[in-house]
């Protein structure tokens, strides 16, 4: 029972670590795009969320390969959470332009 109670809570630190991966990838494409300086953001943000979620990985698993199987099917799940709740932001800045051919 306690091995199962740690479990949830890997999966669930997983998805945290996931979420602040994506929704920080999310955020640096989104101003590295509005910067004078684009490639700073980029390797900034990329190094930075990389650290974050390197040492939460370490800290997590405690050494214990299962909680890092954990950990990481919680880190995709976050992934999917974020690609869910971005989306309908996304899909309300595309504008689609219907093509209008005339023929004489």
């Amino acid at each position: 029972m306690k091995e199962l109670l740690f479990l949830a809570l890997e999966f669930v630190a997983g998805i945290v670590l996931g979420i602040l991966f994506f929704y920080g990838l999310w955020l640096t494409v989104r101003r590295a795009f509005k910067s004078k300086m684009p490639a700073l953001w980029f390797v900034g943000g990329f190094l930075l969320r990389t650290a974050i979620t390197l040492a939460g990985f370490y800290f997590v698993s405690m050494g214990n390969w299962q909680y890092l199987i954990a950990c990481l099917a919680g880190f995709v799940t976050g992934r999917y959470l974020v690609n869910h709740f971005a989306k309908p932001h996304l899909e309300n800045r595309i504008l689609v332009k219907k093509e209008v051919v005339y023929e004489p």
